[in-house]
């Protein structure tokens, strides 16, 4: 029996989410590093989870070791980064899953491309405003200290400027919350967002 159909549509975003019970969305972290953007956002998936939701998480490390092992840390690279990202997020997005998207993303130019390619109604923007001091002090990968060596070319927030985003959905800050908090606050804003129904 032949089931092909000549005439046939692809399943739309939209019967995938309903069939997911949810409303797939970009939730865009950005930051200095050591900010708290990853530990945000295994926590966030890890509450988003247990509640139902089907959700993939995307960090530096994650993708650096796979679909952007090519790419260096320089300008060039870092916006080819952010825009493979980007475009990765998108096509989650249209599978009806929900992304937590954990990166540096420095300047409002680079955090524009990633929010044209995905949909400003699709993209929520978190910022994870914590002070280069307080990065620093929790540094447990020592980058700071080898940017400051200079062993690290160009690391951002000491070789490289980082452009605090002008108008972000979300400011948090877990050098004023503890991380419990944060999620909780970072939940209570995103929840509305993702939700069809109650669950």
């Amino acid at each position: 029996m032949d089931l092909f159909f000549s005439d046939s549509l692809p399943v739309s975003r939209s019967e995938k989410e309903k069939r997911l019970n949810q409303k797939a969305r970009a939730i865009w972290m950005t930051g200095l590093s050591g900010s708290g953007k990853s530990t945000l956002g295994l926590g966030l998936e890890k509450e988003l989870s247990t509640r139902g939701f089907l959700v993939q998480l995307l960090d530096g490390d994650l993708v650096r070791t796979g679909i952007n092992n090519n790419l260096s840390f320089s300008v060039q690279d870092r916006q080819e980064n952010i825009r493979r990202i980007a475009e990765v997020s998108k096509l989650f997005i249209h599978c009806g899953i929900i992304t937590i998207d954990c990166f540096i993303s420095p300047t409002n130019e680079i955090r524009t491309l990633a929010r044209d390619i995905i949909g400003k109604d699709d993209f929520i923007e978190v910022y994870m405003n914590a002070s280069l001091e307080s990065c620093e002090l929790r540094d447990a990968k020592g980058l700071y200290a080898k940017a400051r060596r200079g062993e690290i070319r160009d690391f951002t927030g000491i070789g490289s400027p980082f452009d605090p985003p002008e108008h972000p959905d979300l400011e948090l800050n877990n050098s004023e919350l503890t991380i419990e908090k944060t999620i909780e606050k970072a939940l209570h804003f995103i929840l509305p967002k993702i939700q069809i129904s109650e669950r």
